[in-house]
């Protein structure tokens, strides 16, 4: 019996872990992928106070190290169900099934994905960091138009010969500092209003077509591969009836509590206006603080 199962080794999950270590509680993390979540995919974390520049990989294992020092479990398993009998919750993974007192969901958000004729060839990816290293001196294309794209962008500009950014509207919606530095880049050329019809190729991709969203005309980018960055979406739904929603989002108040006692929300799951790794943080440290509280 522990006194909190945390869904998720994100940096919501993990600040929560940390402050709930920190007051002698038990906590066990489940996690079905890696150590870290979206932001471990970041090349680069430049808005995080105190720390001017690290990566998303660096700074999740520091994390990590810092809340398993304190006593944190950890098991790579996925969870299939939660439910609640009485006081406890059991969750329910593809091993076995554990015990607690509380339970944070912060499973994160994930890569929201393309439907066009040829995506599942080799070359299109979702993640500049894990896959650009594999395309050095060669063409490539970005599509998105936030923050993780204009990073994929940055990334890539210095590895590859040519970097196509293409983007839905006419507009960005990531950080001017970000837009800045891709519009100063001489081999970064970027394309507004491109709508993806088809990635081209036998098995390997070769060139990527769009329609213009205005003119309808069709236009087709030589590219070696494609990485498309245009958002995330949770998966909720095993945890459904305990909780309520708004577009897969959960909701909570803002102690980060669900509509089900000791079931707590936090990270990029949670019903909010922001989704950055200061919120994440922000989010793992209020659920902490309530959690202490309930159990005592």
């Amino acid at each position: 019996m522990y006194d909190t199962i945390i869904i998720g080794c994100g940096a919501a999950g993990m600040t929560a872990a940390l402050n709930i270590l920190r007051n002698g509680k038990t906590v066990l993390i489940i996690e079905k992928d890696t150590i870290g979540g979206q932001i471990a995919n970041s090349p680069k974390v430049e808005n995080y106070p105190s720390i001017k520049e690290i990566s998303g990989l660096d700074f999740s294992m520091q994390l990590f190290d810092q809340i398993t020092d304190l006593g944190a479990e950890m098991e790579l398993e996925e969870v299939l169900d939660v439910e609640k009998v009485g006081d406890i919750f059991k969750v329910v993974t593809n091993y076995k099934t554990y015990e607690s007192k509380t339970v944070v969901i912060a499973v994160g958000a994930e890569h929201n994905k393309l439907n066009a004729p040829g995506i599942d060839k080799k070359g299109v990816s979702y993640c500049a960091l894990c896959d650009g290293a594999f395309y050095k001196g060669e063409e490539v294309t970005v599509i998105g138009d936030a923050n993780t794209a204009l990073q994929y962008v940055l990334l890539l500009s210095g590895i590859c010969k040519r970097v196509n950014l293409c983007m839905l509207f006419d507009h960005y919606f990531g950080d001017q500092i970000l837009v800045d530095k891709v519009e100063k880049k001489e081999n970064v050329f970027v394309y507004r209003e491109l709508s993806l019809e088809s990635v081209n190729g036998n098995s390997d991709m070769e060139s990527l077509t769009f329609r213009n969203t205005k003119t309808n005309e069709l236009v087709t980018i030589e590219s070696k591969a494609v990485f498309i960055a245009i958002g995330q979406t949770p998966k909720t739904d095993i945890y459904a009836k305990l909780v309520d929603r708004n577009k897969q989002y959960i909701i909570t108040n803002d102690s980060m509590e669900t509509k089900t006692d000791g079931l707590y929300a936090i990270g990029d799951c949670r019903d909010k206006q922001v989704r950055q790794l200061t919120t994440a943080a922000n989010d793992g440290a209020i659920c902490a603080f309530n959690i202490n509280k309930y159990l005592s």
